[in-house]
């Protein structure tokens, strides 16, 4: 008998919308000031961060537009980053919103539309939560959606992408909220 997967990979699309809306909300931060600002990120200024995560969005939607993901980076769009992520942000909510694929090739290798778009929500709150740090507020992770990514988070860090992608867990208490725990579970100060 096969194990369930994690809920959160069956409802991978409406955990990505709701990733990309937190994210959205702490772009709305970001100021001219704050682009050399540190991030969690190890070596990333604020738009560094930010050009990662244009990548990001755009290797998603060509994930959903296309049925693959080029591993080529995108090029830097010109101009305010902050806006630009907000722009590709769009543009990938509308490329999710078709019938999805069932699968889309990431590197030549066939993964599910589910797997994808699960991935890419991790990806996305916690940059978004990176963001809100680099301007100086706390905008703790909405819990309903930490809990169904930290349910995700052991099926995309694995101790194969310590320390070159994430550094090590962080220790936290057992009161601790299901954001506080994802965010330390990769490496982050919560």
């Amino acid at each position: 008998m096969m194990p369930t997967p994690p809920r959160a990979l069956t409802g991978g699309v409406a955990l990505l919308e709701r990733a990309v809306s937190y994210t959205l909300g702490n772009l709305m931060l970001v100021t001219d000031e704050s682009m050399a600002n540190p991030t969690p990120c190890r070596e990333w200024d604020l738009r560094a961060l930010l050009a990662h995560l244009d990548d990001a969005l755009t290797a998603l939607a060509e994930a959903a537009e296309f049925g693959r993901v080029s591993l080529e980076p995108a090029a830097p769009v010109p101009g305010d980053p902050a806006a630009a992520v907000r722009a590709r942000a769009g543009e990938l909510l509308g490329a999710w919103s078709g019938e999805p694929r069932d699968l889309v090739s990431l590197g030549g290798t066939s993964m599910t539309t589910g797997l994808i778009a699960g991935a890419g929500a991790l990806e996305v709150a916690v940059h978004g939560w990176d963001v809100a740090r680099a301007c100086g507020h706390d905008r703790p992770l909405p819990p309903a959606l930490a809990g169904e990514m930290l349910e995700l988070s052991a099926l995309f860090v694995t101790g194969a992408d310590r320390p070159e992608r994430f550094a090590a867990p962080i220790e936290v208490t057992g009161r601790a909220t299901s954001g506080d725990r994802l965010l330390a579970f990769l490496g982050r100060r919560p």
